[in-house]
């Protein structure tokens, strides 16, 4: 790796390089960076520190969470920039408000809104950030996270493994009075050109209409939705490239 001048930050690209090709303990760190041992310690532990490292349930260093955010949030503009047609158009179809939804740390934040027009709707600004214990969107967020992160975000929830994993396999997720009492909700994933998911697509409005079993209304639109939006990551990446 070419050096920057700066010495700290150097050693600190090689540590996250090393771990780019999977778990490393301490000592297969210092093989792989060929930095002194105290030296790769004290990175990889500032580096936890600031969530760029975390560690596997073995103990063993590994990218971080705040990686992800970050890649994330470098699409974001592409993404916001796609995101309004694509949820007015979603609101249209389903008579719904619709959303979508970043995980921000141990939160979900509304980054994009299309308000049903009038009536009894689930209004939600943008920049609301609400809980990842329970919802629609807050399942599909979480339902392919590393394992690790998701057993955390397990805890206190109010949905279980089980569900996680029948939203794995039928690719949308739905809830009923779980984030608010007679609001039902239907959400789906968005994915970035690599596959990682970085964003949940929702509908949501009061039970009476969504029934408690909102999915089966609104969950083909709301998959479309989120193709939509990953359609349009892809293509940006490609004419990037």
């Amino acid at each position: 790796m070419d050096s920057s001048g700066v010495g700290v930050l150097d050693k600190a690209a090689i540590v996250l390089t090393a771990l780019e090709a999977g778990p490393a303990t301490l000592a297969g760190l210092v093989t792989a960076t060929g930095l002194a041992r105290p030296t790769a310690h004290r990175l990889a532990v500032a580096l936890e520190h600031h969530r760029l490292v975390a560690r596997d349930m073995q103990g063993r260093f590994v990218l971080g969470p705040r990686l992800s955010e970050l890649s994330a949030a470098a699409g974001e503009d592409r993404l916001l920039a796609t995101a309004g047609p694509v949820l007015a158009r979603l609101r249209d179809i389903t008579g719904e408000s619709a959303q979508l939804w970043r995980r921000q740390g141990e939160h979900r934040v509304c980054v994009a809104a299309a308000e049903r027009p009038s009536g009894l709707r689930d209004t939600i600004p943008v920049g609301s950030q609400l809980t990842m214990r329970a919802g629609s969107a807050a399942q599909v967020l979480l339902a392919w996270d590393d394992p690790e992160r998701m057993h955390r975000g397990l805890q206190n929830a109010a949905f279980s493994a089980a569900a996680l994993s029948g939203i794995r396999r039928r690719g949308w997720a739905q809830s009923v009075g779980e984030r608010e009492q007679g609001v039902a909700s239907v959400s789906a994933p968005v994915r970035s050109p690599s596959g990682k998911i970085i964003a949940a697509v929702s509908v949501s409005g009061p039970l009476e209409r969504l029934s408690r079993q909102p999915g089966r209304m609104h969950a083909p639109a709301v998959l479309a939705a989120a193709e939509r939006l990953s359609e349009s990551l892809r293509r940006a990446a490609a004419e990037s490239a």
